[in-house]
């Protein structure tokens, strides 16, 4: 009792506040959307918002860095490659885009990987590689909730499918694979097989160059190899000079 004869009033306990954890790959699409705004907005919508296009690309390719150094590396790369093919065969600078922004995002679902298979420095056994597949997927599926990016999904869910029909993740075959996803394999491959990981040296260029041609037709699109070696010797002879088209100039 208090000194007026009233009970004290009780005290309201207060409510702890819940603190919320996400996954990293939850909070992918969050990271995306804001690009994917930018993308889906008129042309002139990289003058408008340039800041938040950019730093949404940077958001999304860092939040994998974090996670995978060589694969943030790995991606510009195989934007720069997949831009050059595209701009060889003459595609038009709307398709250019698409092809740059495809490749560049095109490792994404790798952030679902968990960290000991994805980070292995060996050789994947047989069921870790059947993880890994899992990716192309992963990143299709981090995309599709963005509606403003779904003309880059088939090229990204389908990068490892293979011209002879024994890629994955549906085993398209030729044509049936998308023209994007035809692309970034030969962009991925290359980059793969000219840097050096830790269960193996990079490969000379050269070698790398005859080993597309070596799986021309079966792993690859014939016509699309022949027009990456001719891009990639342009450079070397000074005809050609890589540049980072578009954004990857400015959030590599």
């Amino acid at each position: 009792m208090n000194p007026n004869g009233k009970s004290p009033a009780k005290k309201t306990p207060k409510k702890k506040s819940k603190v919320l954890v996400f996954r990293r790959d939850e909070l992918a699409p969050v990271a995306a959307f804001p690009a994917a705004f930018s993308m889906g907005a008129p042309a002139f919508a990289e003058e408008i918002y340039p800041d938040i296009l950019i730093e949404s690309l940077r958001a999304i390719v860092s939040s994998l860095e974090e996670k995978d150094s060589y694969t943030h590396g790995h991606s510009i790369r195989v934007a720069e490659y997949s831009v050059l093919l595209a701009q060889e065969l003459k595609m038009s600078e709307v398709e250019v885009r698409e092809v740059e922004l495809s490749a560049l995002l095109h490792d994404i679902g790798k952030i679902g990987i968990p960290d000991s298979v994805l980070l292995k420095p060996a050789r994947l056994t047989r069921a870790e590689f059947e993880i890994m597949k899992s990716h192309p997927v992963r990143s299709a599926r981090i995309l599709s909730k963005i509606s403003s990016l779904q003309p880059l999904i088939p090229g990204i869910k389908h990068h490892h499918e293979r011209f002879d029909g024994l890629g994955y993740p549906d085993g398209l075959k030729g044509d049936a694979i998308p023209f994007y996803a035809r692309i970034i394999l030969i962009a991925d491959t290359f980059d793969a097989m000219t840097s050096t990981r830790p269960y193996r040296l990079a490969l000379d260029k050269e070698i790398a160059f005859a080993e597309l041609d070596k799986c021309s037709g079966t792993q690859f699109d014939p016509t699309l190899v022949d027009a990456f070696v001719k891009a990639l010797r342009k450079v070397d002879q000074g005809e050609e000079r890589v540049e980072r088209v578009s954004l990857l100039k400015k959030i590599a």
